[in-house]
């Protein structure tokens, strides 16, 4: 045994690079963040919106809305803008704080129309340029084109004329927000009379989903706001922005509005936490045009002019599943900012991030290293739930948006291989084990332990097992008469090869005493067939057994033949001993039994006896019936015959026997006669001559009795 343990398989200290190259890649990949990843931190955040929108607090933000029935009852869109003015005066009328409009005027509406007196009536772009004038307005604009050298281009419109300033504290923000070359504006007389101009343009994830709104722009290197951002500076009633941005480039980190201080990520986008549609959030159109919106209903609120009519295309896929009109958006960016709702993802987050992961990374390498599986995967599986309920509390209780996949695919990238490693070690050491303990016990017997390590405590069960006794007659004398090493190889030779067909059955080794062997079928692992497989079993060894007395005959060395019985009952198996050793075996009669059938071949004449109840599970087995025998210790008779075949061997039936036997177990005096014709058709048949000698001795039946074990 100390030579087994010095060749048993060791974890090499070189297995420590596979965590430590796993945690390398895992943090190459969460520092450099790739779209994979990405699309999974926006998939989490989503999710933890859909578990918890934000609460609606009715905040002084309304939406009039362009909609369907707006449309059927004023007309199709495009409106007059003689009709937008309308409706900014009426607007207007219920005092406001602010009016965006989430609609362009880039070009002239057309020639001067007359009215009914066919007088030229006023130009309708100078009446919507007059209604701008009389209230706080702004207007939306589109930014177009990737960021490219150059003057600012305008598609139409003219030159955006920007009416607010902006106050750089800190790094120049402009190098990190979204950058655009070319703009859609508004008519210059629309420019000029409007309180101010915002970007509408958003900047969906790849998915197409709005998850931040962008609250400044970058035209050719000029700061641009957004609509939002304008509608709550002019409802702040502020002249200017003022922007904190890291130095160095590092982005934008607030942006201030009045007294209103907005957290933002680094491209000056603030973070949106959608809440669930709202019908008092918008008031049709056409209600305010007729009048019919209560006085105090836009008193001091944000007001957004937007259309949520499916036909103008104005749709936003939302977080929360479904789509919204692009003027909601909006609404919801400035209901977060003004109720202070507001959802944070500061700079420090992700240097936090990688951290944790870098810490989990480093426990979940050591921990699977060095622990049994289970243990590591609880530790692994209690730090990503902790990660999880970390990430999930701070979106709850604080607005803070954590990633938990980030650290969690890091510690899965170096957990899984470490596993796989260990797994992968373990599995060679137990086919180590296995291959070098089948050697002591069985193979069968080795898989079962394996399984059931249960199965390791002392006790045992009954059960219905075949058994296979063997053993060499005469050998303990032929053995005195050989050199002792040739004896000993010629039986190990014997022995191993007789255990090889034993296994080769799926028995299980019970004992090997000297040259004796006894297989145990149907334990410890049941097995149906236990009976046919003992029969196959035990006529091969046979075939072996005479095939190695005819080969060693012909090295001039004289070896012994091999006796075998086979018999099937009912036996308690289980471990046996102590606590210093355990010994897997059955007991009862049956084993017994198998053991005298054994001896019975020498007093029979045979070399396998089979006990009538293993035949009951051999349908189609070939045998030669040879009387129920009296073992010795019995005093009831057991049917046994000599096996000559099994189920789907081509043996032809002895008929000539079996008509003698049937003769002699009826006491018919022609049995006597048919036995001696057969003794002197096979002089060699000692089964026959045995029947003979009883026959001539006054036996009248096939009971046998075998007193001599």
């Amino acid at each position: 045994m100390a030579e087994i343990g010095a060749r048993l398989p060791r974890l090499p200290r070189l297995a420590w690079l596979v965590p430590l190259v796993a945690m390398l890649a895992a943090m190459a990949l969460v520092v450099h963040d790739p779209v994979p990843l990405r699309v999974a931190r926006n998939a989490v955040f989503d999710q933890f919106q859909r578990w918890h929108p934000r609460p609606y607090l009715a905040p002084p933000v309304r939406i009039i809305d362009i909609d369907e029935e707006s449309l059927r009852r004023i007309g199709q869109w495009p409106w007059s803008r003689a009709q937008v003015a309308r409706l900014l005066d009426a607007t207007r009328q219920l005092e406001p704080a602010s009016v965006s409009l989430d609609i362009m005027f880039p070009e002239p509406e057309g020639q001067t129309r007359a009215d009914a007196g066919g007088r030229a009536s006023d130009d309708p772009d100078q009446t919507l340029a007059q209604a701008l004038r009389r209230g706080r307005v702004a207007l939306g604009v589109a930014l177009t084109g990737p960021r490219q050298g150059g003057d600012a281009a305008d598609a139409a419109g003219g030159p955006l004329l920007f009416k607010a300033g902006f106050i750089a504290v800190g790094g120049e923000p402009t190098r990190s927000v979204p950058a655009f070359s070319s703009s859609v504006s508004n008519l210059r007389d629309l420019q000029l009379a409007a309180a101010g101009q915002g970007a509408m343009t958003f900047m969906p994830d790849v998915d197409g989903v709005v998850r931040r709104v962008p609250l400044l722009f970058s035209l050719q290197g000029r700061p641009v706001p957004s609509l939002t951002a304008e509608a709550l500076r002019l409802a702040a009633g502020a002249d200017a922005y003022v922007v904190h941005a890291a130095a160095d480039a590092g982005g934008v980190i607030d942006l201030r509005i009045g007294t209103h201080r907005i957290d933002t990520d680094q491209t000056g986008a603030l973070w949106m936490h959608f809440a669930r549609p709202q019908a008092e959030r918008y008031l049709p159109a056409w209600q305010v045009l007729e009048g019919r919106v209560p006085p105090a209903s836009l008193k001091g609120r944000i007001v957004l002019i937007g259309t949520s009519a499916q036909g103008l295309l104005d749709l936003r896929f939302s977080p929360l599943g479904g789509v919204i009109p692009g003027v909601e958006v909006h609404a919801q960016a400035l209901e977060q900012i003004v109720s202070g709702q507001q959802l944070r993802r500061p700079g420090w987050v992700p240097a936090t991030e990688a951290i944790v992961a870098l810490i989990g990374c480093i426990a979940v390498g050591i921990v699977a290293m060095r622990a049994r599986p289970g243990r590591s995967s609880l530790l692994f599986l209690g730090l990503v739930g902790a990660i999880g309920l970390a990430a999930w509390t701070s979106f709850r209780f604080g607005r803070l948006l954590l990633d938990p996949g980030a650290p969690v695919l890091a510690m899965a990238l170096v957990f899984a291989p470490t596993m796989l490693m260990r797994h992968r070690w373990a599995e060679r050491r137990q086919r180590w084990m296995q291959t070098t303990f089948s050697r002591y016990v069985s193979p069968n017997l080795i898989d079962y332990l394996v399984a059931n390590p249960q199965a390791l405590e002392l006790g045992g069960r009954r059960q219905r097992c075949s058994f296979v006794f063997t053993d060499l007659q005469g050998f303990t004398a032929r053995m005195e008469t050989m050199d002792p090493a040739v004896a000993v190889s010629v039986l190990n030779t014997y022995l191993d090869r007789m255990i090889a067909i034993a296994f080769k059955h799926d028995g299980t080794l019970d004992r090997i005493v000297g040259d004796a062997v006894a297989i145990m079928f149907s334990a410890p692992v049941p097995q149906a067939d236990h009976e046919a497989r003992a029969l196959r079993c035990a006529l091969e060894m046979q075939a072996f057994a005479r095939e190695h007395v005819d080969a060693l005959q012909r090295q001039g060395i004289a070896f012994c033949d091999t006796r075998i019985g086979v018999h099937t009952g009912e036996v308690t198996v289980g471990n046996f001993g102590g606590a210093t050793l355990f010994d897997y075996r059955a007991l009862g009669d049956p084993v017994n039994t198998a053991a005298r059938l054994e001896g019975a071949n020498k007093f029979l004449g045979t070399s396998l006896c089979v006990s009538e109840d293993t035949l009951r599970g051999c349908p189609g087995a070939v045998t030669r019936p040879v009387g129920r025998l009296r073992l010795a210790g019995r005093s009831t008779y057991l049917m046994v015959h000599e096996a000559q075949a099994a189920d789907g061997q081509s043996v032809e039936a002895d008929v000539d026997y079996a008509s003698a036997f049937e003769w002699m177990r009826r006491g018919d005096d022609a049995a006597l006669a048919a036995f001696e014709v057969l003794a002197a058709q096979r002089p060699d048949d000692k089964l026959v001559a045995l029947h003979v000698t009883r026959l001539r001795a006054g036996s009248r039946d096939d009971a046998i009795d075998l007193l001599a074990k």
